[in-house]
């Protein structure tokens, strides 16, 4: 299989048009068009579904895609392996954050890494930390940032930190101090509205876990995917929500929200950073492990 041929079918099917990925490949169509329809004759399959609107994957061009990434991923991972010989840390670097984690991470870990390793490349994306985790096997990402991580055979988990989690409320208008309300149990959280994210989220599974141990389960009043969404719903008097205290801190308007600690049992997930055993990791990556770790704790130091 032909690697240009594969970069220019990924494109094309992200991109979802030839004329799109030929801008972006800074080629000419016709021989845009000509590679990937090469590439279809070799693998005897229909990658892509070509129409007026643009071209859409089929199956079989879904999955290929699926391993196109992962395997285009590799290439520059083993370029920059070679180097190395130059001593310089440079590369590209994939690393995937919960998106609870996100806005509390993304700028200074870009600035830390601009800083330290000029010469590399970043790329940051946001998932559910079950999908980070798959990333990881299928080569998309090198770094993850885990909440309750699964031990698998296929990655390597750091554990870095336990995150407190809180029962956030809006603040009662007109109310410029938060006296702070005392602690809720958990048992008396179930019986509040809850916005909270959807199943597989690694949070909405450790909140039902932790109340079906004590005999009760969530009240959900809306799922939602999305911290930011969470908390305007929160602010809107749609119900309450369990977050961490860096989501509340980080939020637009901080002063918009009350918080409770939750105990009987205390709520506190697992901050992991996780790596894939099936690939060795660079020196980029290692250096880029160590900047993850610094800015935690330092977020959190500061939370």
């Amino acid at each position: 299989m032909d690697l240009k041929q594969l970069e220019y079918f990924v494109r094309v099917a992200e991109l979802g048009s030839f004329t799109r990925a030929a801008i972006a490949l800074d080629i000419a169509q016709p021989a845009l068009s000509r590679q990937v329809r090469l590439l279809e004759v070799e693998l005897r399959q229909n990658l892509l579904t070509r129409n007026g609107r643009g071209a859409l994957p089929t199956e079989a061009g879904k999955l290929l895609l699926a391993h196109g990434r992962g395997i285009l991923h590799q290439v520059e991972r083993a370029r920059e392996e070679l180097g190395r010989v130059r001593g310089s840390l440079a590369g590209r670097v994939a690393i995937g954050l919960p998106t609870s984690l996100a806005r509390v991470l993304t700028v200074p870990l870009t600035r830390a890494f601009r800083q330290t390793m000029p010469e590399a490349t970043l790329s940051i994306s946001e998932g559910l930390s079950i999908s980070l985790q798959e990333s990881l096997v299928n080569g998309r990402l090198d770094i993850a940032v885990l909440y309750n991580a699964k031990p698998s055979p296929e990655t390597e988990i750091f554990p870095l930190l336990e995150e407190e989690m809180l029962l956030v409320q809006a603040r009662p208008p007109g109310l410029q101090e938060d006296p702070g309300p005392g602690p809720i149990s958990l048992k008396a959280v179930s019986l509040l509205p809850l916005i909270i994210p959807s199943r597989p989220n690694a949070i909405r599974m450790h909140v039902e876990a932790e109340m079906a141990n004590i005999g009760c389960s969530p009240r959900i009043a809306l799922e939602i995917d999305g911290v930011s969404a969470i908390l305007d719903l929160v602010e809107d008097g749609a119900g309450c929500a369990v977050l961490s205290r860096n989501a509340v801190a980080n939020s637009v308007r901080p002063s918009a929200f009350s918080v409770r600690t939750i105990q009987d049992p205390a709520l506190r997930t697992k901050v992991s950073l996780a790596t894939s055993s099936l690939r060795p990791s660079t020196l980029t990556q290692q250096s880029t492990l160590t900047l993850i770790r610094q800015t935690i704790e330092s977020s959190f130091r500061t939370a």
